[in-house]
């Protein structure tokens, strides 16, 4: 398992389910051209290509190519690295036929070309030895979910930390735990209560 700081944008579900196997990094499905109209998760997207870069990982068919160069287009500031899978033939062994193109996606590549695709393009293990630590549970705990008060608080600490304001509750776990640990999170939100009780 290689860690990866940037935060990896796929097409598929299955694409992230074979990416999580042997890499520990933030994943982001596009659900195929649904990013197309997703305002939500472009704007995710935006985020991390500030913060800690984006690496596109489509399909080398047609239509991965045109996810990756729209991707591209929409995101003006910030890190993007391209890993290019090969063309390989074949078909993926959870469908009954093969894509119109003929050429396996992401999920079908096998795990050793996948790792060799992420070296060619010079991406490397990175050094973050904390893993992460903040679970639903914490976010529970520290009144963002679950509470009268929670959405409020949940939007007061995406406003501090220059997060998108439309976020599901699962994006903002991901996101948060880029970015510290549940110690720092219970600190970040204790600041924000004493400052809501101060106004």
């Amino acid at each position: 398992m290689i860690k990866i700081d940037e935060a990896i944008i796929v097409e598929g579900k299955y694409d992230k389910i074979k990416l999580s196997s042997i890499i520990d990094a933030v994943i982001i499905v596009t659900n195929g051209f649904g990013i197309f109209k997703d305002s939500e998760k472009l704007e995710l997207i935006r985020y991390y290509a500030e913060k800690t870069g984006i690496i596109i990982l489509t399909d080398s068919d047609s239509a991965g190519r045109k996810i990756r160069g729209y991707i591209k287009g929409a995101v003006k500031k910030g890190s993007i690295k391209n890993v290019h899978i090969p063309d390989i033939f074949g078909k993926e062994k959870r469908k009954r036929t093969a894509s119109a193109e003929g050429k396996l996606g992401v999920e079908g590549i096998d795990v050793h070309t996948l790792l060799a695709t992420f070296e060619k393009a010079g991406i490397i293990s990175s050094e973050r030895t904390v893993p992460p630590d903040i679970t639903k549970f914490t976010l529970y705990e520290l009144g963002l979910s679950g509470g009268n008060n929670s959405s409020f608080l949940r939007k007061e600490l995406q406003k501090s930390l220059g997060l998108p304001s439309l976020l599901s509750s699962g994006a903002l776990l991901e996101v948060l735990n880029t970015m510290m640990t549940a110690d720092e999170l219970a600190i970040k939100v204790c600041c924000l209560e004493e400052k809501k009780h101060d106004i």
